[in-house]
This record gives C-alpha cells, structure tokens and sequence, in this order.
C-alpha cells in the first residue's frame, strides 16, 4: 500500500531536474515543501505557490515523510 502511493505521488526522472523526486505530473521537487513547512510556512502557502501540486499529493507526501519514506 505505502509503494503505491509513492508511486502515486512522486516520480523522478534524468530528464527532470536531474532526477530529484518530485510531485508526479509536475516539476515541483518535493523537497520545496520540506523547505516550505521548515521556514515556518503552511500547506495552503505552499499549494497557492505551486498550484500544479494537489492537497492529496502533499498531504501523502507528508504522511510517506511521517512514516520514514522520503530521505532529507
């Protein structure tokens, strides 16, 4: 179950940004929303910003980072 949403939600590529993770279906990397939430800012900062990544692909990145999935 956690693999498919990992899959759901992030793919990474050379082509893209040299691979960094990111939402899949955009070029957002997923570490912008670490950075995001770490500078003290909030999820809906984050979605008014970058638009192309949806409430349930942060919201299943944070539960993946929560569960130990993502690496810093």
């Amino acid at each position: 179950m956690i693999k498919k949403a990992k899959n759901f939600v992030i793919e990474s590529s050379k082509e893209i940004l040299g691979g960094e993770p990111i939402f899949k279906g955009t070029r957002v990397p997923v570490r912008t929303l670490i950075d995001y939430l770490e500078a003290g800012e909030n999820l809906q900062d984050f979605l008014k910003d970058f638009p192309t990544v949806t409430k349930h692909q942060a919201v299943e990145i944070l539960e993946l980072a929560k569960k130990g999935f993502t690496k810093r």
